[in-house]
């Protein structure tokens, strides 16, 4: 049976025997074929949500890109800070290689290029952001930048679980972000150096049935 459901568990991914060891303070377990909430704690609690704000990113890039588009990193790089995959200044990779970057290693320099490279802009891409939880029924949801980080006048993007499950039961759908959301490890060439990701999610190495993932 546990292979037919998806557990999505926003702020703390676990498997434990009894429920009420959970300690997130939003949990939601939906099923991906029916968006039936199968367990949930406090799943419409309106939180900041960090970089779990990449699965949108990485949805967003994915519908509306060309993977396969060589996109040179600009100087609004330079604004990044916190998690990285480190791109410098005038480097060259595929769209599809952000990603990877964007979702194994939750770099929020490859957040920035993504949100560039499809919008031309970050503001008109949260603007993609936004239109694309209202078309899920978000109705709890909110986005102000592509990586998850709070802005210096301390607006961050604020979501619920069950909004993050509906999202990510949405993306799951889709066989590119479903093959980027399970890799474990990859290799990654730019036009500069090679990338040797390992993928954060704990989770993912530990447990024989996560099937993907984002911290």
């Amino acid at each position: 049976m546990i292979k037919r459901f998806a557990a999505i568990i926003i702020f703390l991914f676990v498997l434990i025997p009894k429920v009420s060891a959970i300690s997130a303070s939003g949990v939601v377990a939906m099923d991906l074929n029916s968006n039936r909430v199968l367990y949930n704690q406090n799943m419409h609690q309106k939180r900041l949500i960090a970089s779990i704000s990449k699965i949108m990113t990485c949805i967003i890039a994915i519908e509306k890109g060309d993977l396969n588009e060589e996109i040179t990193v600009g100087s609004e790089v330079l604004k990044a800070y916190g998690s990285a995959i480190y791109i410098e200044l005038g480097e060259k990779l595929k769209l599809s290689d952000l990603l990877y970057g964007l979702m194994l290693r939750s770099g929020n320099d490859a957040a920035i290029e993504i949100a560039y490279a499809i919008a031309g802009d970050m503001p008109s891409f949260t603007k993609m952001m936004n239109e694309k939880a209202r078309e899920l029924g978000m109705q709890n949801t909110f986005f102000v930048n592509a990586h998850g980080l709070e802005e210096r006048d301390g607006n961050g993007n604020t979501s619920t679980a069950y909004d993050m499950a509906l999202l990510t039961s949405y993306a799951y759908h889709n066989e590119t972000f479903k093959k980027i959301f399970s890799t474990k490890d990859i290799i990654i060439k730019s036009d500069k150096k090679t990338y040797n990701w390992h993928n954060k999610n704990r989770v993912l190495h530990s447990y024989d049935f996560i099937t993907g993932g984002k911290t």
